[in-house]
């Protein structure tokens, strides 16, 4: 097939899964070409069967704000036409249904082109139930020629809001073979220069992630025991974590690496994932540190409970609930042969249930139902 694929380019969990569905499509034959405004994060390979299309914006004094919605849709269409492509595949709704339809609909009636909507989660737990948004988005849902949610937390709440659920749930993935651990000892020197087992947050660092709440918890795993937290990521509310450390004493304990492009080398270096978010649609740096063997420090949310099995892969707890995710953590940290066995069941639930081996026919699949529709 040729496929057009449109995500956002930033360091966010729809745009990784985005990027490495299309990697993961072109490794078993099909053209992939993204449409976006930049290159994606985790798109670091171009080739014949992966290509990029920039979206050109147009700069004009009558426009406070750039039209991007309408630059995208016109890109669409430019490349479905010059490519031949067999349908649209866009991840997250808001805008990128929108302009996917504007795009088929300009093409008809000379030629038919799918569009699918992938949703991800803050597109319709947050942007979709504003009530400014709420009639666009359910429009781009409902005219999406096919929609998938990546979990089945997401499917009930898109149902819940817009009253829709003709939804496939397709999970998250991961590749066994990129996502394992393996032995990174310079970089867990770096970290960790005293051999302290290490703590690490990974996220884009929004209010949602909760990353304060990661270094109130390491303040009281210090009280009982050493270790060090590797924060990785940027966003708004780095600068809050950063002070509040400052504030309890403990920001030599902590380090902010800041965005990285080999998170699996973070993860294999680390013993216990922090994830305090007050919402996970599904939980991608979860799954991505179980197959690292890392067991997970999570809040019982969304679709986190999907991925996290407690007391078996992990630990979970009700967000904001520090106390109780120390007490958690510091446990698995002074009990290496739990922690270790944590890990273990981690990387065989999360290889079991969301390889790529199990998940990218699902998309295929879908696609080819769509098609035949």
């Amino acid at each position: 097939m040729n496929i057009g694929i449109t995500v956002y380019p930033t360091y966010g969990g729809s745009g990784i899964v985005g990027s490495e569905l299309g990697m993961e499509l072109a490794s078993r034959g099909h053209t992939v070409h993204f449409i976006a405004s930049s290159l994606p994060t985790r798109l670091t390979k171009l080739s014949e069967r992966v290509r990029f299309h920039e979206v050109e914006m147009m700069s004009y004094p009558l426009f406070e704000h750039q039209p991007y919605t309408l630059a995208l849709a016109t890109k669409m269409a430019k490349v479905a036409e010059t490519e031949n492509l067999d349908l649209l595949h866009v991840h997250y709704a808001i805008p990128h249904s929108i302009s996917a339809i504007l795009a088929r609909e300009s093409l008809q009636p000379n030629r038919r082109l799918p569009v699918i909507t992938t949703l991800h989660g803050t597109d319709i737990t947050l942007v979709g139930a504003d009530r400014s948004y709420l009639p666009i988005t359910r429009y781009g849902i409902v005219q999406s020629d096919g929609v998938t949610a990546i979990s089945n937390y997401l499917k009930d709440a898109t149902a819940e809001i817009f009253d829709f659920d003709n939804i496939a749930v397709i999970p998250n993935f991961i590749c066994a073979s990129d996502y394992q651990r393996h032995p990174v000892e310079k970089l867990r020197a770096e970290l960790s220069p005293n051999g302290e087992p290490l703590l690490v947050h990974v996220s884009n660092f929004r209010p949602v992630k909760r990353p304060v709440d990661c270094v109130e918890i390491f303040a009281r795993v210090l009280k009982e025991t050493k270790a060090r937290l590797i924060m990785v990521g940027d966003g708004s509310e780095r600068s809050l974590a950063e002070h509040r450390a400052r504030c309890l004493g403990i920001d030599e304990h902590c380090s902010f690496v800041g965005k990285q492009p080999k998170i699996v080398d973070y993860l294999s270096a680390s013993d216990v994932l922090l994830l305090p978010s007050e919402q996970e649609s599904f939980g991608l740096a979860a799954l991505e540190a179980m197959a690292c063997e890392v067991p997970v420090i999570a809040s019982r949310v969304g679709g986190v409970p999907e991925v996290v099995t407690d007391g078996e892969t992990g630990f979970l707890s009700e967000v904001g609930d520090v106390e109780k995710m120390s007490v958690d953590t510091a446990r698995l940290l002074a009990d290496e042969e739990l922690r270790r066995e944590m890990g273990r069941r981690a990387r065989e639930s999360a290889i079991s249930r969301y390889s790529t081996d199990l998940i990218i026919p699902q998309y295929i699949n879908f696609y080819e139902r769509v098609l035949a529709a």
